[in-house]
């Protein structure tokens, strides 16, 4: 098999095996395929006697049981070995790019990773100061409302990238906002486990403080291994359960030194274990709804704000907080509702740049990136409150982001561990039939 473009050949030769009687005999074939554009979208051309689609170079590769794969440079005419890694990175990468392309391109994918990290750090560590100055007002004893609004504005803000998105079709693309009763009445229950996971979430952050917040709901990790056992029957490697291990450690010592230290509120520590419990059966009932929304998460984001706004009317009533917002002095006050609101863009903004973040790197990136922000959010929270800390409280807090950075590690491993084919993982013990 030849594949080629600007640059050079690949060279494949193929081993198939044909019943012939009662044996079966070994024989190489060597059809053409183009390696042109369409080898960016996973798709060769079949050239010569029978013209039309080929096979995926991936399929090729990882299917076909190649003996000998070979490189052929155009230029120097030199025959170089490769394995089947390095075949799939060439087509991936675009192999016809110049050198000055390819450092180009390099360098501008650094820069947009770099700016997307820091625009997720930055939109995720401002939303948590920014929800406990809202939260932490002496004034105004009503989460829920905050909670309420803040999923107004999402709501709002929702509607308005569709405008935007017919005003600007080639600027914004935004899935369509038609509201759908029958959609959702099927987010509903996706919907509970939301609006409790975000109050559960502010009034953690409310009780805690900013400082301990990382700690306080710390426990999503273990409920994740818990729930993915319980619902789905999944079970777990005998290294992440360590890693749980390590987590549980640190969430314990954290609140042993908490205590220690006169600051400890339980009130605090159990929202943050609901909000934890929250936070995975909310991941598990995501995937479960994502079907019903097209797999667009902005509309899952719309129709579960959308139920929020509706489930939390009766709760502030219930709850008393109507009182609360009609003695509060600063009701009328240009500067509150722009914080309010300025809260409500951030918490619709994260779901952006976390969506971003996980496009230009990964799922698992995302997840380190995380861990290292809650890290830096920790330490500008001791710094802005002028908080002292003893060094096991600190100890806690390294167990606990040590574990998740481990757990995610593990799971990464194992994840990728399962995608390589069993051929793949033997076949490089294997030697090739010479002379095939």
């Amino acid at each position: 098999m030849l594949l080629y473009n600007e640059c050079g050949t690949l060279v494949i030769t193929i081993k198939l095996k044909k019943s012939v009687g009662r044996g079966r005999q070994t024989r190489t074939v060597s059809p053409c395929f183009s390696w042109d554009d369409h080898m960016r979208t996973g798709k060769a051309r079949q050239t010569g006697s029978a013209p039309g689609k080929g096979p995926a170079l991936g399929y090729i590769l990882l299917f076909c049981q190649a003996v000998e794969l070979k490189w052929i440079t155009r230029d120097s005419g030199k025959m170089v070995q490769l394995k089947r890694s390095k075949i799939l990175r060439m087509a991936l990468a675009g192999s016809d790019a110049s050198d000055d392309e390819k450092s180009e391109s390099f360098l501008m994918r650094a820069i947009k990773i770099a700016v997307v990290v820091t625009l997720y750090w930055f939109v995720s560590i401002t939303m948590v100061f920014l929800n406990n100055y809202l939260l932490d007002n002496k004034e105004l004893n009503a989460p829920l409302f905050v909670t309420f609004f803040q999923c107004l504005v999402t709501v709002g803000l929702c509607q308005l990238m569709h405008v935007l998105s017919k005003l600007l079709p080639g600027s914004i693309d935004f899935p369509p906002m038609r509201f759908d009763v029958k959609v959702s009445r099927e987010v509903l229950p996706l919907s509970v486990v939301f609006i409790s996971m975000i109050t559960f979430n502010n009034l953690c952050l409310k009780y805690v403080g900013v400082a301990f917040y990382t700690v306080g709901r710390s426990l999503s990790t273990v409920f994740n291994v818990l729930f993915s056992y319980v619902i789905i029957k999944q079970t777990t490697s005998v290294k992440a359960l360590c890693c749980c291990g390590v987590i549980l450690g640190g969430f314990w010592l954290g609140v042993d030194q908490e205590g220690v230290a006169g600051s400890l509120s339980w009130t605090g520590v159990v929202f943050g274990v609901l909000a934890s419990a929250c936070v995975s059966l909310n991941a598990i009932y995501t995937k479960k709804v994502m079907p019903v929304v097209d797999g667009s998460i902005w509309k899952l984001s719309y129709y579960n704000n959308l139920n929020a706004c509706v489930l939390f009317l009766p709760l502030i009533i219930v709850f008393g907080e109507i009182g609360s917002l009609s003695s509060f002095p600063s009701l009328f006050d240009g500067q509150f509702w722009g914080m309010m609101t300025l809260g409500g863009v951030f918490g619709f903004a994260i779901g952006y740049v976390t969506g971003l973040q996980i496009k230009y790197t990964s799922p698992l990136t995302h997840n380190v990136s995380g861990t290292a922000k809650a890290c830096a959010q920790t330490v500008l929270a001791v710094m802005y409150y002028h908080s002292t800390k003893s060094a096991l409280w600190w100890t806690s807090n390294m167990l606990v982001l040590l574990g998740s950075s481990a757990y995610t590690w593990v799971k990464g491993l194992e994840m990728k561990r399962v995608q390589v084919p069993p051929e793949t993982q033997t076949k490089d013990r294997e030697k090739s039939d010479p002379g095939v």
